[in-house]
C-alpha cells in the first residue's frame, strides 16, 4: 500500500467513526484496521487516539481534572458492560456528549466476544500486575498474556500522559456481569488498599450507580482494577453488573443509574451524591479464598445458589481430595464460586459482614 493509499485508508476510518460511531463493530469485524495508532479531531474540542483494536482514548481541549479509564470485555461473555461502553464510546465519537474528562474506554477480549466465552485460553482477570509474564517452560505465552501486557501499557501511558502541572484524580471502573446470579444485582470490589483507608467519597460514587453492596478485598491480587489501583493509586473498583447474558437480551434500564453516572463523570458534570450513611450499604471482606487443589473438587450446593447466599456455622460449602471446606461464622456468604476453574486458582470467596 503507497503512502497515499494509507492516508486514504486512515480517512476513511476516521469518517466511519464520526459518522456511525461504530468503534467496536469495526475492531471485532476488522481488527487489523486498527494495527498501528490512529489520531483525530471531534469538532476542535477533543483529541482522539485509538491506540489498538479495542483500545480507545478521548483528551479535551480544556483543562481537566479526571482521568477515567472505563473498561469492559475482559471476560468476553460479560455483555452488558460491553453494550454500556460502546453506546457511550458511539455517543462521543458521534457528538451526541462531549467529554470534559480524560478517558480511556477499554474493550479487552475481542476474541472471547465472537465466541461468547469468558475467555479463550485463560481468564485475563488473572493476568495483571505482571502475572502475564509468569510463564513456565510447558507453557506458551497465550493472547490473553499478551493483551493484559498491552492493556497495562495502555492504562500506564494515559495516566503517566497527563500534563504534570495539572492537579488531577485518577478512576478506573472495571466493568464486569457474574456467572450466577446475585442476591445484590449490583455490586463493587474494592481492591485491596495496601494500608490507605477505604475512601467513603467512592462508595457514595457507587451508590449513584446503583451498587450498594461492596466486598473489600484483604490482599494484593492480579485482577486490572488492583493494578490500577496499587501501580497508579487510581480509585479503582472491579463492578459487577447483574448476570451473564448473550449481546442483546439485557435489559438496560437495569444499568440507567451506572450508564447516567458515568456519563456525568466523563462530560464533567457535577454528581448530586447522598451524604454518605453505612445504613446504605452492604459491606462485607473476605473471610475465606478457598483454592481448587484436585480436580474432584465439587460445591457442595446448587449451580445456581446467588452470590451472597450465607451459611451457618459449620455447613459444608465444598469438598475435594483430603479436604472438606465449611463456613466458620454464622452468615459467612460465598461469592465468586466457580468448580471449574485449573487447578490452583480461587473456587469459592467466602465474605463476612463489616464496617469502614
Amino acid at each position: 500500500m503507497t503512502q497515499d493509499q494509507t492516508r486514504t485508508s486512515t480517512a476513511t476510518i476516521i469518517q466511519r467513526l464520526v459518522e456511525k460511531g461504530d468503534f467496536l463493530h469495526l475492531c471485532r469485524e476488522q481488527p487489523t484496521l486498527f494495527s498501528k495508532p490512529i489520531h483525530f479531531m471531534l469538532s476542535q474540542h477533543t483529541n482522539v487516539q485509538v491506540i489498538a483494536e479495542g483500545i480507545i482514548y478521548f483528551e479535551p481541549l480544556d483543562v481537566t481534572n479526571k482521568d477515567i479509564v472505563l473498561s469492559c470485555g475482559i471476560h468476553g461473555n460479560e455483555t452488558a458492560p460491553i453494550e454500556i461502553c460502546d453506546d457511550l464510546t458511539r455517543d462521543i465519537l458521534v457528538g451526541n456528549i462531549v467529554v470534559k474528562q480524560r478517558v480511556l474506554v477499554i474493550f479487552g477480549n475481542l476474541p472471547a466476544m465472537d465466541i461468547a466465552q469468558r475467555f479463550v485460553t485463560e481468564n485475563m482477570n488473572r493476568l495483571f500486575s505482571g502475572e502475564h509474564k509468569n510463564v513456565t517452560e510447558a507453557q506458551l505465552v497465550n493472547d490473553e498474556r499478551r493483551r493484559a501486557s498491552q492493556l497495562e501499557e495502555a492504562v500506564k501511558q494515559f495516566y503517566y500522559g497527563r500534563d504534570n502541572k495539572q492537579q488531577s484524580s485518577r478512576y478506573h471502573y472495571d466493568l464486569h456481569t457474574a456467572i450466577r446470579p446475585s442476591k445484590n444485582q449490583k455490586f463493587a470490589v474494592y481492591p485491596f488498599q495496601n494500608g490507605k483507608p477505604w475512601d467513603k467519597r467512592q462508595l457514595q460514587i457507587l451508590l449513584a450507580c446503583g451498587v450498594n453492596t461492596i466486598l473489600l478485598s484483604g490482599n494484593p491480587t492480579t485482577t486490572f482494577s488492583y493494578y490500577s489501583a496499587n501501580e497508579f493509586a487510581a480509585h479503582a473498583f472491579t463492578v459487577e453488573l447483574g448476570k451473564v447474558q448473550p449481546f442483546g437480551q439485557n435489559n438496560m434500564a437495569d444499568f440507567y443509574e451506572v450508564i447516567d453516572t458515568l456519563t456525568k463523570m466523563v462530560c464533567g458534570n457535577e454528581l448530586e451524591l447522598k451524604d454518605y450513611d453505612p445504613a446504605d450499604f452492604l459491606i462485607y471482606e473476605v473471610n475465606q479464598v478457598i483454592n481448587k487443589h484436585h480436580a474432584d473438587f465439587v460445591l457442595n450446593f446448587a449451580d445456581d445458589m446467588p452470590n451472597f447466599s450465607d451459611f451457618a456455622k459449620g455447613e459444608v460449602l465444598a469438598t475435594e481430595t483430603g479436604a472438606i471446606y465449611k463456613a466458620e461464622h454464622d452468615g459467612e456468604a460465598i461469592v465468586f464460586p466457580n468448580a471449574g476453574v485449573e487447578i490452583g486458582q480461587r473456587a469459592i470467596l467466602t465474605v463476612i459482614p463489616t464496617t469502614i
